[in-house]
Parts: structure tokens; sequence; C-alpha cells
């Protein structure tokens, strides 16, 4: 896919003034409690996690030093080999899976996104707390950029990684 360089009125600066931060990094794993080791060395302390039956897998979110937040996610067990994080961790091995960014609106994200020559996939916007969509990586430099619009909730005070680590349901949906 070629992005095209001359950009039509109104979407000249992109995501500008839609994406309110770079979210989190999400890595592709067999096992989050193989993972925690990782997770140490980086610093990273709890914030919360749990498992999205729909999507077939698990997730589990660390603040890092700074402003920054790493995600790991691994397959439940009864996914399937058709599960897409299956499907990445046969292909690639574990990973970087995709970068998420917040936006404020994320009809507005996709639209722009797509009137630049992007193509994104994946749109739901059927959750109360959240919406999401996703650039493919072909246009993206091989990367997953994951568009979410949710409202920042406190982390749950009375979750653990230990919790999260047996299963949980997500609270996002």
């Amino acid at each position: 896919m070629t992005i095209d360089p001359t950009i039509p009125d109104g979407i000249a600066d992109g995501l500008d003034g839609i994406v309110e931060r770079l979210d989190h990094v999400s890595v592709g794993v067999h096992d989050l409690a193989d993972a925690m080791p990782l997770v140490r060395l980086m610093g990273g302390e709890f914030l919360d996690g749990g498992d999205y039956a729909d999507g077939g897998f698990r997730w589990i979110q660390f603040t890092l030093p700074g402003p920054a937040k790493l995600e790991l996610i691994q397959p439940l067990p009864d996914a399937g080999e058709d599960n897409f994080l299956e499907r990445f961790l046969t292909s690639r091995g574990e990973g970087v899976h995709h970068v998420t960014l917040k936006v404020s609106d994320l009809h507005d994200a996709v639209g722009k996104a797509q009137a630049m020559g992007f193509e994104v996939v994946g749109v739901d916007d059927s959750h109360a707390n959240w919406k999401e969509a996703f650039i493919h990586p072909r246009g993206a430099s091989g990367v997953v950029i994951q568009l979410a619009e949710w409202d920042d909730l406190p982390p749950p005070t009375d979750r653990t990684v230990e919790d999260v680590l047996r299963g949980i349901p997500d609270r996002y949906v």
C-alpha cells in the first residue's frame, strides 16, 4: 500500500487532536506467569487485567517507570488454533503484538486514518466501555496499531496479579 503524500484538507495533521496518548505496548506470550521476570526487570507494577472470553485471551497490564504501560496477552486455554493470538504466536513467536493509542473519538480517528489510505480492520463499538479498531500492519511498517476509546477508570483495588493469572472476567465488556 502506498500512502498518498497529497493529504486532503482537514486531515493534514493525521490524528493530531484525536490521539490522547500512546497508552501501552502489548506483548503476546504463551504463558503470562512465565513472562513475570521480564515485568520485574522493567520495574512493572500491577495495574489491571482479566479474561476477554469473546476474544479468547487473558490480559494483564503493568505501569512502568514514567508514563509507560506494558500489557501482556495470552491465549485462553480453549481459544483454538484459529484464535488471532494463537496464529500470531505460531507464525511469529512471542513478541510485540500491537501498540495502543487512546483516542477521544474512535469514529473520527478511523475516518481520518482511512482518508489517509490506511486499511482499518476490526472496528468494534458494540461495548459500552470500550471501542476499538486496528490499523493493518501492511500499511503501518509491520506494526498493528490499535485505536481505542474508553473512559479511564481507576484500577480495582482488590484485584491482584494472582487473580488475573487464575482468570477473572474483563471489566471493560
